[in-house]
């Protein structure tokens, strides 16, 4: 304390003897910049913008790991205790971010005195920043339904009553048209350039346009059918059924002009056509000329904005530090998803004949034959590479002993079964409830780098994360055509998403059913932060997380059934049969496993449609009327 009393005191003398007081007074701070230099400097000015848009609201995102295992695609292998939980507490998912509004208000404000700005620079800034308010709005309605829209700085007088200052909320359908509106009037100040990724463009308007009209649609449609209860009397929650085509009707428009090539020449990516696998898992990571991506959070090395996806979830066996991986390990209940090509069809695993005794498998990979090309490119499954060209990921449970129908494992990585003298686990697990191995059998690829350092806590990744791509676009008319009653344009859309990933056989506009809809976004866009708000839109959350505790019929039957159950995690892991000199020796058998952990079932309650308006917000403003079901 003594120490800088003597250094105030020193500056203070310094002040007194060696400055002009009215000079020194009226000098102009160096470290800090006022709102008049800034508004009249375009640099400047992309500088706010910039800050405005890295605070742009996420969840289920590339830092966000065990997010990815709240609805049961995936375990969650370093936080396992998510797994024994059952309820979803009222305010998961919850947003009240006003001061972020006002800073947007504040700089729409701002930037209308602007002159120095050059006036077209100035209406796009101006858009930008329209979009970005419309789709904090958009993240807000779909979190807690109906919030109050405010759109002009708010002052207070310093009076003693605040009253003025209360606003109530909006109906729910009021966000949504308020989007719509926006993006319709933001559109021609924006460029229709599709090589822009991060910074609003016509084609982000649109794909913005068309994801919230989806979304109100099938909220309208929906919520009357499953959940009339989750509403308001007030409409702050729950939008009229008589709404729902003319929301779709938009949702389809808006897709269709993106579709078309005017907003942008957008395209699936198809760069690597001989090897579709890869395709899809370029997708993700090439961030030069790829047509696909709308709008991106990107990352840069060495400039304290990467991120740690790839170091979270690098397998075990190949990690770069030997220490860290294996976070999310994506769920049998996903996996199992993905369709065989031959037929269009779903169907499970081949673990066990007709007479209940295993199924023997060559090569591990061997029982994953013929599936859909984006389960390669999405899961690193048991015997496959993690590093193109590189080694084997090292997945496998244990020993399989045919002669006494025997298993034989051990409790740490890669350990020798001292009695047979061989290896007895894989290094990257599973291993039941030891953290970072592949507990479920599997480790996530969608989004992992390979480039060396990508996997090192000092370097980590700056692969970029895709929040809007034109994949989804088509996904998105597809769903609004079929809403629409045109099943032959839905199936247009969606059997182009489905070339690209393999399948030869079109689905005919017959096929195009609800449950193939819920099916091909599952999919398609697994682990790109859809799972929630999908679930939420058409009131499927309470049926799928019902509570009930699952069982292996209930895993294996009916998939692909939009309603079908998913409360608890399932895993396939693989066995080497140990068996010296016998046909089957070193071969592979699976088995379908419920780890440990999981021993909650997952509830998704009315109450949780919506999130929780917290007491605190409701108490200071008593317009704001509480959520349904809570």
């Amino acid at each position: 304390m003594k120490r800088y009393f003597y250094i105030a005191a020193t500056l203070l003398a310094t002040c007194l003897v060696g400055c002009d007081d009215e000079e020194f007074l009226d000098r102009e701070p160096k470290n800090i910049l006022s709102e008049e230099q800034i508004f009249n400097n375009e640099d400047l000015v992309l500088a706010v913008v910039a800050d405005l848009y890295a605070r742009y609201p996420e969840y289920q995102a590339l830092n966000q790991q065990n997010e990815q295992a709240d609805f049961n695609e995936a375990f969650a292998s370093r936080d396992e205790g998510r797994h024994q939980n059952s309820e979803y507490g009222y305010g998961n998912w919850g947003w009240w971010d006003y001061a972020y509004i006002r800073e947007l208000n504040i700089f729409l404000e701002k930037i209308e005195t602007a002159e120095q700005i050059d006036p077209e620079a100035r209406e796009r800034f101006k858009a930008e920043v329209r979009w970005l308010r419309a789709a904090v709005y958009f993240e807000a309605v779909k979190r807690v339904g109906g919030v109050p829209l405010i759109l002009q700085t708010m002052e207070y007088d310093f009076s003693g009553d605040p009253a003025y200052l209360q606003t109530p909320r909006a109906k729910e359908h009021e966000v949504y048209d308020f989007i719509i509106q926006e993006m319709n009037e933001v559109l021609p100040s924006l460029p229709a350039d599709a090589s822009i990724k991060d910074r609003a463009t016509q084609g982000l308007a649109q794909a913005l346009k068309s994801r919230a009209a989806l979304y109100a649609g099938s909220i309208a449609k929906y919520g009357a059918i499953r959940t009339p209860e989750v509403s308001l009397p007030g409409g702050e929650v729950g939008i009229p059924a008589e709404m729902a085509n003319g929301y779709y009707t938009t949702a389809l428009e808006a897709a269709q002009e993106i579709i078309a090539g005017n907003a942008g020449a957008y395209a699936l990516y198809m760069k690597n056509p001989n090897d579709l696998s890869a395709n899809f898992g370029n997708l993700f990571r090439d961030e030069n000329g790829n047509p696909e991506a709308i709008f991106v959070n990107d990352f840069k090395l060495k400039s304290g904005k990467v991120n740690n996806w790839t170091l979270e979830n690098q397998p075990l066996s190949q990690s770069e530090e030997g220490t860290t991986g294996g976070r999310v390990n994506p769920s049998l209940n996903l996996v199992q998803s993905f369709e065989l090509i031959e037929g269009n069809t779903y169907a499970p695993f081949k673990t066990e004949g007709a007479g209940g005794n295993f199924i023997v498998y060559e090569d591990q990979l061997d029982i994953f034959a013929g599936r859909d090309a984006r389960l390669y490119a999405t899961i690193i499954l048991p015997g496959s590479t993690y590093r193109p060209g590189g080694e084997k990921v090292d997945i496998w449970a244990g020993l399989y002993l045919p002669a006494t129908n025997a298993f034989v494992s051990a409790p740490e990585r890669g350990q020798i079964d001292n009695t047979l003298g061989v290896q007895a686990v894989g290094f990257d697990g599973p291993i039941n409830r030891f953290g970072g191995t592949a507990q479920t059998g599997f480790y996530v690829r969608k989004y992992m780098d390979p480039t060396p350092g990508a996997g090192q806590i000092g370097t980590q990744s700056d692969v970029w994360y895709i929040r809007y791509r034109y994949g989804e676009v088509l996904l998105n008319a597809a769903e609004a055509a079929f809403e629409l009653g045109q099943p032959e344009l839905a199936a247009e859309y969606m059997n182009q998403v489905r070339r690209r990933a393999g399948f030869t056989t079109d689905l005919t506009p017959a096929e195009i059913t609800f449950d193939r809809i819920v099916h091909e976004r599952r999919v398609e866009l697994a682990f790109e932060g859809h799972q929630l708000w999908d679930l939420k839109r058409w009131r499927l959350a309470h049926v799928k997380l019902n509570g009930q505790n699952m069982d292996e019929q209930m895993l294996t039957q009916n998939i692909g059934d939009a309603e079908k159950i998913r409360t608890q995690v399932f895993g396939l892991w693989p066995y080497k049969i140990y068996s010296p000199g016998a046909a089957n020796h070193n071969k592979w058998i699976y088995d379908i496993v419920k780890p440990s952990a999981v021993t909650g079932a997952d509830r998704f309650r009315l109450g949780n449609y919506y999130s929780e308006i917290d007491e605190d917000i409701r108490n200071k403003n008593p317009l704001i009327v509480r959520n349904p079901n809570q």
